[in-house]
């Protein structure tokens, strides 16, 4: 047919499919400052607050005032827990979100699969994949021998 509007087609498809991996890499570099910010943010005020407690406690060690210094000791404390709740609620929501990614062997299973469908070779782009194909054909050419010896007994005993 029309080897020119193909080719356009084909041209066109190339530069869209392009276009979309540098959005989404774009994407991911946006969310990685976003998620720096906000972490910035949060260690700014624990740090705001740190400030404070060692002015105090620096106050109340000049006066020797043992009750003053056991209170800031008590909020110095309070506030490493702080950080300690907000460093496990961060490290918790990147866990969560690294999780919600899609795992790459069913990626690479897919691909390979919509490959075996529309007969095009892969090679060695996905090495998980032709291992769990290969492994399959195995199996398969397991089932075919386990099969035939089925069906070699059941015709001997008839």
């Amino acid at each position: 047919g029309n080897v020119d509007g193909a080719r356009i087609f084909a041209q066109n498809a190339i530069r869209k499919k392009n276009e979309a991996m540098n959005y989404l890499r774009l994407s991911s570099r946006v969310d990685a400052v976003a998620s720096r910010l906000q972490t910035a943010m949060k260690m700014n005020v624990v740090n705001k607050g740190m400030k404070d407690v060692v002015k105090i406690l620096d106050k109340s060690l000049q006066a020797m005032n043992l009750e003053q210094i056991s209170k800031t000791m008590d909020q110095f404390e309070k506030q490493f827990e702080d950080l300690d709740v907000q460093s496990e609620y961060v490290e918790n929501a990147i866990s969560q979100s690294t999780s919600m990614a899609t795992p790459e062997d069913q990626v690479n299973e897919l691909i390979s699969q919509v490959a075996d469908e529309y007969n095009l070779h892969l090679g060695d782009k996905l090495p998980q994949a032709s291992a769990a194909t290969a492994a399959g054909a195995s199996i398969s050419q397991e089932d075919k021998d386990l099969t035939d010896r089925l069906a070699k007994l059941k015709s001997a005993k008839s």
